[in-house]
């Protein structure tokens, strides 16, 4: 099987070496804090354009930009990384939960940080008496920058790679377990699925929600912009889980393609299971808006 050599990107940026310790900065940390910083600076921007709002009002100060962004970080971290531990840990944690605050080993969940991320919304939505809608409208007019840069720094860390292809943009990724293809002889090449996610769940819907934010006016609309990012991003991720490699825990030589919930002759991977609940919870949101406008 032919397919494309692997970058030489490390997946740390530097490290930095101080009495014994060593502090690296990762690429996949980068990613959260710049793509979260491109967020702010959007949010910060829409705010100083009050025709684009409701009764050509901002539901937020640009201070109060500032205090939603803390509050998101903490949602990301704290939603991200006990949604792994639920939906994927498999029972693993049981035995030392303290490694459950190891964040740095890696482990996050995107559905789990929405959660999260969702959470930290009402809580600032009730502090500041800002309609629960609009705020809403702020954090999906803000979310995909971060999406596909720690898309892109997944593909860095050749983690969460596809499955075997023989297509020419196939990406023969190191290590033993991307290398473990039993129907492939020699080098096996995979599907690049974090850069799949990274186009459209980042890239392309990042496109469309600020086209409808500032070209559109749906910002005026409360939940609109929520209903976009919640279809697209369930619909784009349930599309890439056909070619995505699902955890090891969900693989077994019984089930082969990784079914989370099987059904006889179809099943669901666990990415597609969570990401049907957007999907639905978008329509209605679409369904809802239609109605009350």
């Amino acid at each position: 099987m032919t397919g494309i050599p692997f970058p030489d990107i490390s997946p740390e940026i530097f490290t930095i070496s101080l009495f014994g310790f060593s502090f690296a900065l990762r690429w996949y940390a980068m990613g959260y804090i710049v793509g979260i910083l491109i967020g702010w600076w959007i949010a910060v921007q829409a705010s100083k354009r009050p025709a684009l709002w409701r009764h050509d009002t901002p539901p937020l100060s640009r201070e109060q930009i500032e205090d939603l962004l803390t509050w998101i970080i903490i949602g990301v971290i704290a939603g991200g990384r006990l949604g792994y531990v639920l939906f994927y840990g498999d029972g693993q944690f049981r035995e030392n939960p303290l490694q459950i605050l190891r964040i740095w080993d890696g482990g996050m969940s995107f559905h789990g940080g929405f959660i999260g991320v969702s959470v930290a919304v009402i809580l600032c939505a009730r502090r500041y008496g800002a309609a629960l809608g609009d705020v809403a409208n702020i954090l999906a007019l803000t979310a995909t920058p971060a999406i596909f840069l720690v898309r892109i720094a997944n593909f860095i860390n050749a983690e969460l790679w596809g499955r075997p292809t023989d297509l020419p943009w196939g990406v023969i990724f190191p290590g033993e377990a991307a290398q473990f293809c039993p129907d492939v002889a020699g080098l096996c090449a995979r599907h690049p699925s974090q850069l799949y996610e990274a186009l459209t769940e980042g890239l392309i819907l990042g496109a469309v929600i600020l086209f409808l934010a500032f070209r559109r006016g749906w910002l005026k609309r409360r939940w609109s912009l929520v209903a976009v990012f919640l279809i697209g991003y369930g619909v784009a991720r349930f599309l890439v889980e056909f070619v995505r490699q699902p955890d090891a825990q969900f693989t077994s030589p019984d089930n082969p393609v990784g079914w989370a919930y099987d059904f006889g002759t179809w099943g669901l991977t666990q990415g597609q299971a969570l990401s049907l609940p957007m999907i639905l919870a978008g329509l209605a949101l679409v369904v809802w808006t239609r109605n009350r406008t």
